[in-house]
């Protein structure tokens, strides 16, 4: 007698859609890949920063890191930017789609020879905004953190590209885009790729 697949456990249901997203992780695991899409939070930094502590663990192989995100939270970012410095095995930036604010700078946490993008790849940087209320004093507190927060990236971002800190400030005061090939003139990219073979070149 043949039963029924109940709804949950049909191909499209919460059972088959959970164990196809257990097969694409473990495979995205054991091939040492990581995506960060989408806004960056507290929690996405949590979830990448313990992936890369465990493939670290793993092996000392290269992990490769595919980045397209509009950015978000600054701090998240700077968490994931650091744990990528921190650990032993070699972290490879892939920029896809686009990459923009705190993702520009999580990204730039890789050495620029490991630094790739996909050709149609655009980048995005710029000062940290605000929107502090309350009291006066509050938000000139806020309002130095900022300060502080924009050149803390224009000196990342000149260490990482070779231009000068005066360059990258005057460059974020207003919104940069930059295309791929443009961000490998300016040195935030070392080389467009269309390929997964060529990070070996």
């Amino acid at each position: 007698m043949e039963m029924e697949t109940p709804e949950e456990d049909a191909p499209g249901g919460p059972l088959g859609e959970s164990r196809a997203s257990s097969y694409l992780e473990e495979k995205a695991f054991k091939s040492r890949t990581l995506f960060i899409f989408g806004t960056i939070t507290d929690a996405a930094a949590r979830d990448i920063t313990r992936r890369l502590i465990a493939l670290d663990a793993d092996s000392d192989a290269p992990i490769d890191v595919l980045v397209s995100s509009p950015g978000g939270h600054l701090e998240s970012g700077d968490a994931i930017h650091d744990v990528v410095r921190f650990i032993s095995a070699p972290v490879r930036m892939i920029g896809t789609g686009w990459v923009g604010s705190a993702a520009t700078h999580l990204y730039l946490a890789a050495p620029r020879e490991r630094r790739f993008c996909l050709p149609n790849t655009r980048f995005l940087i710029h000062q940290p905004s605000g929107g502090a209320g309350g009291p006066a004093s509050d938000i000139a507190i806020h309002a130095q953190e900022i300060i502080k927060a924009r050149e803390r990236i224009a000196r990342t971002i000149s260490r990482e590209t070779g231009k000068s800190f005066e360059a990258v400030m005057a460059d974020i005061e207003r919104d940069r885009w930059l295309s791929a090939e443009e961000a490998v003139a300016y040195g935030l990219v070392s080389r467009i790729i269309e390929r997964k073979t060529e990070l070996q070149g």
